[in-house]
């Protein structure tokens, strides 16, 4: 089957897009596979108009949204496969459907890698979190900690400090300057260099986190950085050039989110150093925007 557009990836960015495209009557495509990155978090916060909601909830609304426009078919399924040719991209779907788009736009994400500690991945999402401006409202004042990961663990812990008293938990891998050690006093952040072995308390709630040395420390909330990768390496494959960000590899994009390859377009956290529900949406409006004007213009 033939479209104008598909979009890979059907949450904030990817639903954006696609509406950008169905608004100017074009075909266009979402091929999802419904596994968004935050579907671990009961709540999302700080998106202008959906604060409070449930992330799929969100989702849910913009897919209604979406489908009241005739030109526009959501396909649940994973896109397999991807191969690009002049005159348009072919897509192999897990369903074993091939379709076809003259312009593609990925919206794919990113997926975190947790660190193996007992306890920490049963709380993602809800004492376990990544975002302060997301997720810091809901547990402040709680005893915070922020697992060391490396230099961006320091910037985070003077941060979160906002919210709660503070304690940063190096883990031997960070080693503040002279010049770290004087923000995090500025900040009254506590230092912790026993590494954390496990987290206390009935999940996803957590009371304490148990150090490598027995002692059993209070904590309501950890933070951390945790790496990146991407979910799909359909752009890799397609040979979109990458970029190096704080947590990880990102597609790089232009200020119109194209991508290095011709008429692929990418948006969401699978092309940003910094993961963000509004950053997406409107990533995904460039991008169908982007998409529209170049199956027109070229």
């Amino acid at each position: 089957m033939q479209y104008d557009a598909a979009v890979i990836g059907g949450s904030f960015a990817g639903l954006s897009a696609a509406m950008q495209l169905a608004r100017a009557r074009r075909k266009v495509l979402v091929i999802d596979a419904g596994l968004p990155r935050n579907r671990f978090a009961k709540t999302s916060h700080g998106f202008l108009g959906q604060d409070g909601r449930a992330p799929q909830e969100i989702v849910d609304i913009g897919r209604s949204q979406l489908l009241a426009y005739p030109t526009a078919q959501i396909i649940h399924a994973e896109a397999s496969a991807v191969a690009q040719s002049e005159q348009a991209f072919s897509i192999e779907l897990s369903n074993g459907q091939k379709i076809s788009a003259a312009r593609l736009v990925l919206a794919t994400g990113v997926k975190d890698e947790l660190p193996q500690i007992a306890g920490l991945e049963d709380r993602w999402g809800a004492t376990v979190l990544h975002c302060p401006y997301c997720h810091g409202y809901e547990v402040a004042d709680r005893r915070i900690g922020v697992l060391g990961s490396g230099p961006g663990s320091i910037h985070q812990a003077a941060l979160v400090a906002d919210w709660g008293p503070v304690t940063l938990f190096t883990m031997g891998v960070v080693q503040p300057s002279p010049e770290d050690l004087a923000l995090l006093a500025k900040r009254n952040v506590q230092i912790e260099n026993a590494p954390i072995v496990e987290l206390v308390g009935a999940a996803p709630e957590m009371e304490a986190v148990r150090l490598q040395d027995g002692r059993v420390l209070p904590l309501g909330a950890l933070f951390l950085m945790p790496r990146t990768r991407f979910v799909s390496d359909l752009a890799l494959r397609l040979g979109c050039s990458t970029e190096e960000g704080p947590m990880g590899p990102y597609l790089k994009v232009d200020e119109r989110k194209q991508t290095s390859v011709a008429n692929l377009f990418a948006a969401g956290d699978v092309a940003a150093p910094m993961p963000n529900a509004t950053l997406a949406a409107a990533a995904g409006v460039l991008a169908g925007g982007a998409a529209h004007q170049s199956l027109i213009f070229g």
